[in-house]
């Protein structure tokens, strides 16, 4: 067994960390109403139902934290351009041959579990990156389905934006069965993404699950120091282009 030296590295900025837990607490209230309106339970009680008016709180609460589901997604992809590298949009979309041959190193390693391999990335590797660009897909999706339901219910401005959505989807009732579908979609990604956290914080033991709290991971010297040249590398190459031109 060999020592390896580890240097304190801050990857995840505040920003990121904070869109991060408002994105999970908004998941988490808006599946919670949202399986509550697709699917409301009886209750049986002896007063007046507009006395208790629970419904409608529920209603209330799905509404308002769409909003914040809104507006903190269309933060995240604002930060994307302004962010620090570990952010950027570079490391979700497959733009070059590299990004797909890390994606399947990632996957030999975590999926088809191959002892003699191991890949270690700063930030989200290739495969990670991918998986949440599909994910920011599914955000959009759920905010263009809920805001055109949505719209019919609201004279403000911005669900109005949405109001021709029913119509290209064929009507409501195919409008909601695809934003509930998509609700499932989030549900199934939590589950494994939260696994995936762990596992690697049990396996590589870099601070995963931390990361996103405090911002800092532990990296090996030497992933250090290759990413570091990396860095280097496409600065001068950049530099030469710019003295070329």
């Amino acid at each position: 067994m060999t020592n390896k030296y580890l240097r304190r590295v801050f990857v995840w900025q505040l920003p990121v960390r904070i869109y991060h837990w408002i994105n999970a607490l908004s998941i988490v209230v808006l599946c919670i109403t949202g399986y509550i309106i697709a699917h409301p339970p009886a209750f049986q009680q002896g007063t007046e139902a507009s006395f208790s008016y629970w419904f409608g709180i529920n209603r209330f609460i799905h509404f308002a934290f769409a909003y914040i589901f809104l507006f903190n997604f269309i933060f995240r992809l604002y930060w994307g351009f302004v962010g620090n590298k570990h952010a950027n949009w570079h490391n979700f979309v497959p733009t070059n041959r590299a990004f797909f041959r890390e994606m399947w190193e990632v996957i030999k390693i975590d999926i088809l579990l191959q002892k003699d391999k191991e890949h270690l990335s700063v930030g989200h590797n290739a495969l990670a990156g991918f998986i949440y660009f599909m994910v920011f897909l599914a955000f959009g999706v759920q905010c263009i389905t809920g805001f055109g339901l949505y719209a019919a219910m609201s004279d403000w401005w911005l669900p109005q934006l949405f109001a021709w959505v029913p119509g290209l989807f064929g009507g409501d009732f195919a409008l909601r069965q695809i934003h509930h579908i998509t609700m499932w979609f989030f549900i199934l990604f939590s589950i494994i993404h939260i696994y995936l956290v762990f596992y690697h914080d049990y396996v590589e033991g870099r601070g995963e699950t931390s990361s996103i709290i405090g911002g800092w991971k532990f990296i090996e010297e030497e992933v250090f120091e290759k990413e570091r040249e990396e860095k280097a590398a496409i600065q001068k190459k950049e530099t030469e282009e710019v003295t070329q031109a």
